[in-house]
């Protein structure tokens, strides 16, 4: 199998090339990572507080997790690649729209509009890898999509940073734009998938997704997931700030953590095929380098100890989250786009609950306690996951975990 193909049948029985995917996976990681390292530079420029600034910020994370299930429901019924080629030219327009605001209400508006366009991207990506190809090739192409959507992290990181020093916050916005309406135009190449639940009522898959039990389980254990993967995850450049360092090292030491997702998951592709590793395996190993990186960072918040923390929970995310992510594809075949969606939406919704669960911790300067809370509620979710995935049975998410 060549990098960015996969030997998957549809109908006519094409050679797939998802490489169009790793692209729409790009933009929407980047467009997510990108809002952080402007915020302040927005503030300066339209002449408002960081408060106020904020909100852009947060509309468009909730905005983010709220619409999984209404994209899941729609591609169910109407096919994966004319949802995504719709959200890709709404975020065309939306981007553009956040790039052109002349104050901030228009910005705030436009960025959320950005934002519920651009979260049907990237699980109708992993919804269409489910439909194309089989369960056993599957967590490659998987992967491929995750270490692509690492890669804009980092690059739109740094690239926003940057654009708002020397140049201006305005092309954060007009870059992805741009690559959106090219892929929206190039996704027409690929070949439509529709989930069998095409033509029936609109809350048939929802009720199709919650009548198989281990689909059910999937989307709690997403909860708890959420939390311990990207809630905490949020407090390790505060934490280092807390410790007297420059927001500039903060951010240039946690940057790692993309570069070490993209690493691990090229990782993972090897040990899928060529050590034929059983995904319990990687959830177990994944959820231990969480445990040990959480663990590091409690010991001391300066920058060795954050940095290492920062590329364990990047391979540790590579190892379990993809795992998870190829998982969910396989729960509810027959409605998988809206068995995705709310997987997404449980693994968002449990980040916001982690991240407001220990804000305390963190106002208080207690980072140490924080991340010991973080390795105590990985440690048991980690040991539920890798049992369960042992348990569940070779033909699908039939039975009962």
């Amino acid at each position: 199998m060549e990098p960015g193909t996969a030997a998957a049948s549809t109908a006519a029985g094409p050679r797939l090339d998802f490489r169009l995917l790793y692209v729409g996976a790009f933009i929407a990681y980047g467009d997510r990572f990108a809002i952080a390292p402007i915020l302040v530079s927005v503030a300066g420029d339209l002449g408002e507080s960081l408060a106020a600034v904020t909100v852009m910020a947060t509309l468009y994370f909730l905005l983010y997790g709220l619409l999984q299930p209404v994209y899941g429901i729609v591609s169910d019924r109407v096919g994966r690649v004319r949802v995504m080629r719709f959200a890709l030219c709404g975020m065309f327009l939306a981007s553009a729209a956040s790039a052109l605001a002349p104050n901030l209400s228009t910005l705030i508006v436009a960025k959320a509009a950005a934002a519920g366009f651009v979260a049907a991207v990237l699980p109708t990506s992993l919804v269409y890898v489910g439909d194309m190809v089989p369960l056993q090739h599957r967590q490659h192409v998987i992967a491929n999509v995750l270490a692509a959507g690492s890669v804009g992290t980092v690059l739109a990181t740094v690239g926003a940073g940057m654009a708002a020093r020397y140049s201006t916050w305005r092309l954060v916005f007009l870059v992805p734009a741009v690559i959106s309406l090219l892929l929206a135009v190039a996704l027409g190449r690929l070949p439509e998938s529709l989930s069998r639940t095409a033509g029936t009522g609109a809350l048939t898959p929802v009720r199709q997704v919650f009548s198989h039990p281990w689909a059910v389980f999937l989307v709690v254990l997403a909860l708890a997931e959420g939390a311990f993967m990207l809630g905490f995850l949020t407090f390790l450049a505060p934490a280092l700030e807390a410790r007297g360092h420059s927001a500039a090292v903060a951010g240039a030491v946690t940057a790692t953590y993309g570069v070490a997702v993209f690493a691990g998951l090229q990782g993972v592709k090897r040990l899928v095929r060529q050590a034929s590793l059983p995904p319990s395996a990687l959830i177990a190993g994944g959820g231990t380098l969480l445990v040990v990186a959480y663990l590091v960072a409690a010991a001391n918040q300066q920058v060795a100890n954050i940095l290492l923390a920062s590329v364990l929970i990047g391979v540790g995310y590579a190892l379990l989250h993809s795992t998870l992510q190829t998982w969910a594809t396989d729960v509810a075949p027959e409605a998988r786009g809206t068995a995705i969606s709310f997987f997404v939406t449980a693994v968002f919704t449990g980040a916001a609950l982690g991240t407001a669960a220990v804000r305390g911790l963190a106002d208080a300067g207690h980072y140490q306690q924080l991340f010991l809370v973080a390795a105590a509620l990985t440690v048991p979710v980690t040991v539920v996951a890798a049992v369960a995935r042992t348990r569940y049975p070779p033909g699908g998410g039939a039975g009962t975990p």
